[in-house]
């Protein structure tokens, strides 16, 4: 199902992903798949082709939505349970209601830096506590950051975000970095990060869920404040996924 870009990114990816491997030697094959399929010019052509209706358009529509995150998350290729391809579009300023929250994910990830650039934060729990108050160097202290933690998982009956509430806690900063154009990344699940557009205008990364043993829930922590139990996530129907992704052809034609 799909034209010839959508094939070849589908055998490149059964290739490379649907094998029985270790955690750290998946993330490593995913970088290596999603910055073979993020170079420019092959993403255009595959983005161009998606625009035109080939692939999977119905399917691929009902899982794409705008996310808390805030960024538009694009369905690009469903491997299944193994693997899943997408495009976030980052729009500066633009902040969804969970956009300073600190999370990991179901399982391993990838993600290829095709335009534009990222900033992004690695974090830890502090198990030892601390008051969480700022040295003189402006650094938190080594009693970290404090949140509130919830662990997220999916609606038994929609796609909608659940939020379960799992009291407070404290974080750690442990890396800070920024990601240009032709930059990549993977992380292992468990991994709690926050990542936000870094420049004024919309950057584009090519993102790569992979694995079959996914999570059953996320970790999230917040230091905005008490979420809502739950979130409601918006699919967008295929006219407007098929104009989205004619306009990211667009956006890439114009780098």
């Amino acid at each position: 199902m799909g034209g010839r870009q959508v094939l070849a990114a589908r055998r490149l990816l059964a290739g490379a992903l649907d094998g029985e491997l270790p955690e750290h030697e998946l993330a490593a094959a995913a970088r290596s798949a999603v910055t073979e399929l993020g170079s420019p010019d092959r993403l255009l052509e595959l983005i161009a082709e998606l625009s035109s209706g080939e692939g999977d358009p119905e399917g691929c529509a009902r899982l794409s939505y705008r996310h808390v995150l805030g960024f538009d998350k694009l369905l690009l290729i469903d491997g299944g349970p193994r693997h899943m391809l997408r495009a976030h579009v980052w729009h500066p300023g633009a902040g969804g209601i969970g956009a300073e929250d600190i999370h990991n994910h179901r399982s391993p990830l990838a993600s290829y830096v095709v335009r534009g650039r990222l900033a992004m934060e690695l974090y830890e729990v502090d198990k030892d506590g601390g008051d969480g108050e700022e040295g003189g160097d402006g650094r938190v202290g080594a009693g970290g950051i404090p949140a509130l933690r919830y662990e997220e998982s999916l609606a038994e009956r929609s796609a909608d975000w659940v939020l379960k509430p799992a009291g407070p806690a404290r974080l750690r900063l442990t890396h800070t970095g920024q990601y240009a154009a032709g930059s990549s990344y993977a992380l292992p699940a468990h991994t709690l990060h926050r990542a936000w557009c870094d420049t004024d205008a919309p950057t584009v990364t090519l993102f790569l869920e992979t694995g079959t043993g996914r999570r059953r829930h996320t970790d999230v922590f917040t230091t905005a404040g008490p979420h809502p139990g739950a979130v409601a996530k918006v699919p967008l129907d295929v006219r407007d996924y098929l104009a989205t992704l004619s306009g990211l052809a667009e956006c890439l034609r114009a780098r």
